[in-house]
């Protein structure tokens, strides 16, 4: 199953999809045994929803020991760098809950000696077999995802769960990131997005191109495309009837 919801503003989406994610994970626990197992992205728009949901937290049941927490791909750089995704997500919801090391997993730094392929290798033996309950990506204009870039070496590798990417065309150039074939493991995808400037790749995306990485990821049992009125610019809009 894949879904469209548009939202007017950036803050309508953030706010709604804070929301979402609560009752979402919530409603899970209620469902299933053990731990509900949720990947992360990074951004202004995903660090805008964590911050909603931290709030959330004391008007839902959410047991936060149950909630084991990953991440889609990291800026390769030391742990103190303001780069690096996990550094401002895990202040945001320390505010708010309790962060359990064991059901915490961020992805390694650049601060040993090992490289951005001996850390994703790392990774890859923590993550194991893992899927993903739900996974969080954000989107860039040219239609990447976690650090997966169209005409990339890390989009077209295969057979890894998680890659060194070096020579990235954003900077940092060095990160680590889940593949799209681990990403397509996940029983749930949402795809965050806002801003005109995504319109064209929010649109490409949605109807498969092959050619980039959102046009390709998707979860096992349902795809969200959560996004803001500028970026489903492009989209055609559909009715029906109840």
């Amino acid at each position: 199953m894949e879904q469209v919801w548009r939202y007017a503003t950036s803050a309508d989406l953030t706010d709604a999809t804070a929301e979402r994610l609560m009752r979402h994970l919530v409603a899970l626990q209620a469902s299933q045994d053990g731990p509900v197992r949720l990947c992360l992205t990074g951004g202004r728009i995903a660090n805008r929803i964590y911050e909603v949901f931290a709030d959330l937290a004391d008007d839902y049941a959410l047991d936060q020991s149950r909630v084991e927490i990953w991440w889609g791909d990291e800026r390769f750089v030391p742990t103190e760098d303001p780069a690096r995704h996990a550094g401002h997500t895990l202040a945001i919801l320390a505010r708010k809950l309790p962060m359990i090391a064991s059901m915490t997993h961020p992805m390694p730094a650049a601060d040993g000696i090992a490289d951005s392929d001996a850390s994703a290798a790392a990774y890859a033996k923590e993550l194991g077999d893992t899927v993903f309950d739900v996974t969080l990506l954000g989107m860039g204009v040219d239609g990447h995802v976690a650090s997966l870039f169209p005409d990339h070496p890390s989009f077209a590798l295969q057979g890894h769960s998680v890659i060194g990417v070096n020579d990235a065309p954003l900077g940092p150039p060095s990160r680590i990131s889940l593949t799209v074939e681990t990403l397509n493991r996940s029983r749930e995808v949402w795809y965050l997005v806002a801003g005109e400037d995504k319109a064209i790749a929010v649109a490409a995306s949605v109807a498969g191109d092959p050619a980039i990485p959102a046009g390709v990821v998707r979860g096992c049992e349902s795809t969200l495309w959560l996004v803001d009125r500028s970026a489903a610019g492009l989209l055609p809009y559909h009715s029906c009837s109840l």
